[in-house]
């Protein structure tokens, strides 16, 4: 299974908040921790579930992170980047897999649509109960942000760690052949 990088832990996380005691979201659905509505076990979040530890809350966070990342994984029908993934995962974290499903992100994606396009319509998911949310525009542009963040490429690996560089390779190597040093 593809894993999700902790920079999009740590997104969903600054998104999310952590709240160690039940409480109502924006929408009215009883959560806990990170944005948990339901706990591994298949049981909903109740106002009267008792507090929980934050090592539970990461606990439960990291769960439902991989039921998501399992899940995009599953309806992507395109190779997608490290930081498009995590971007899906993250919205689908918020908004729910049926949502990312039944989704016109979805369609654009797996359609192979421009990229702009794909991620412009995460930018379309900034209300919850038909009422636009500042905390979810800009949850959105984060999104559409790292899903359109090209990938670093890799580091060279032409010098050891602490070894000469190409440059003093090549130094030494014309002296060689000129003979100054045997």
């Amino acid at each position: 299974m593809r894993r999700v990088s902790k920079a999009a832990i740590d997104l969903v996380k600054s998104f999310e908040g952590l709240r160690l005691k039940p409480y109502l979201d924006a929408v009215g659905i009883p959560t806990i921790g990170y944005g948990t509505i339901m706990y591994p076990d298949g049981k909903k979040v109740s106002l009267s579930d008792p507090e929980i530890s934050e090592a539970k809350s990461i606990e439960y966070l990291e769960y439902e992170i991989n039921q998501k990342a399992s899940a995009v994984e599953k309806m992507t029908s395109v190779a997608l980047n490290d930081n498009e993934f995590d971007a899906l995962v993250s919205f689908a974290y918020n908004v729910g897999v049926g949502a990312l499903q039944k989704s016109t992100l979805l369609k654009f994606l797996n359609a192979s649509q421009d990229r702009v396009a794909v991620a412009d319509q995460f930018l379309r998911w900034n209300k919850a109960g038909g009422k636009e949310l500042p905390g979810l525009t800009r949850r959105r542009q984060a999104e559409r942000s790292l899903f359109l963040n090209p990938m670093a490429p890799a580091k060279s690996e032409n010098k050891l760690p602490d070894g000469p560089s190409d440059d003093d390779i090549k130094v030494k190597l014309e002296e060689i052949e000129k003979g100054v040093i045997k």
